[in-house]
């Protein structure tokens, strides 16, 4: 394992001391998919309406950070990422702000809760349980 790869599991499991299972990683499953989601369809609606150049590249960004939400891999960031788009969506665009402020708010809960145990993000950078083998006494081998 290279250093830098054993440098962002660190970083990553340094934000979330657990990955919450049960109900509550049942709860932020169910909240990446329903924003993850949403932000999808809402930019794939969008980018077909030929929007002016600022609005397709919030577009896309968004929907990235959608599609990287559903897995839950770089939830911290994506998270984030998507509370600034939406921030500055609600602030300059027209129209409904309502939306943007709800999944904007729902992007920093997630970045702060973390994605759950559910998620990529947990496969890739959680705890790992490592099992020795049975130990041979060196009496029951003569």
């Amino acid at each position: 394992m290279s250093k830098n790869s054993t440098l962002e599991r660190y970083v990553v499991r340094r934000l979330y001391s657990t990955f919450a299972g049960g109900w509550p990683g049942t709860g932020l499953l169910l909240l990446r998919l329903v924003a993850g989601s949403t932000l999808v369809v809402r930019a794939s609606s969008t980018l077909w309406r030929d929007p002016p150049l600022n609005m397709i590249v919030t577009s896309v960004l968004l929907a990235g950070f959608g599609l990287l939400l559903i897995p839950g891999l770089w939830t911290p960031i994506a998270g984030t990422l998507i509370a600034l788009v939406e921030t500055w969506q609600m602030m300059t665009a027209t129209g409904d702000q309502w939306v943007s402020l709800l999944l904007g708010t729902v992007g920093a809960a997630v970045a702060m809760l973390g994605p759950g145990l559910w998620s990529m993000d947990a496969r890739l950078f959680g705890w790992k349980r490592v099992e020795a083998p049975p130990r041979k006494s060196s009496l029951t081998s003569r």
